[in-house]
């Protein structure tokens, strides 16, 4: 069924997020309308705020809304630690934890050269430059466990061994909870790799 313009409208703009298809967009637009205007408004203005008062850090490329960001700025993280991760997300899920306690260093994405993505797209330079500026001892690579994740990796090991920091990678295997018949074969020869004594 056709939409009226503004409708149409909103229902496309709902489209453009990651994940959210004609039928999300359209319920998404519909629930949209059914608040009260001031719920709507709230909504709207948190959208320009966000876009408005949300930058990167000058140092670890996360999101922040003050430079530099909170985590780079604290006395109680250890800065001889840097966990390298390839989206601001993924600084999130690691702080969830609470186990993680040094710092890190955004690289907004990984090495994927079908899509065009090479080294310069990423902030490895600026990770290098870090190296030269301060007294790390280890850099922790916690990419996706992808493809792309492996690559971006070991290219980052690579250009920072010779530095002689000590560069370890997270391990890998199975998820809490997760049951082995489910398990794929690169999983499971993970988990078995990364093993540990007990």
């Amino acid at each position: 069924m056709p939409h009226i313009a503004p409708l149409a409208r909103l229902v496309e703009q709902f489209r453009r997020l990651p994940g959210i298809g004609p039928k999300s967009a359209t319920r998404l637009a519909y629930h949209v309308l059914a608040m009260d205007r001031e719920q709507s408004r709230d909504l709207a203005e948190a959208i320009i705020e966000a876009k408005e008062k949300i930058g990167y850090c000058s140092i670890c490329f996360n999101l922040t809304d003050c430079d530099p960001c909170q985590i780079c700025r604290s006395d109680t993280r250890d800065s001889g630690l840097i966990c390298v991760v390839e989206e601001p997300q993924d600084v999130a899920a690691m702080e969830r934890t609470r186990e993680f306690r040094g710092l890190y260093h955004v690289l907004h994405g990984s090495l994927s050269p079908l899509d065009g993505v090479g080294p310069d797209e990423l902030r490895l330079k600026e990770l290098l430059a870090r190296m030269n500026d301060s007294q790390v001892r280890e850099v922790i690579m916690a990419t996706n466990p992808d493809v792309e994740g492996e690559a971006t990796a070991m290219y980052t090991a690579r250009l920072l061994k010779p530095l002689g920091v000590k560069v370890t990678r997270i391990a890998h295997g199975l998820p809490v909870g997760g049951d082995l018949e489910y398990a794929d074969e690169v999983t499971l020869s993970k988990a078995l790799e990364n093993r540990r004594e007990m």
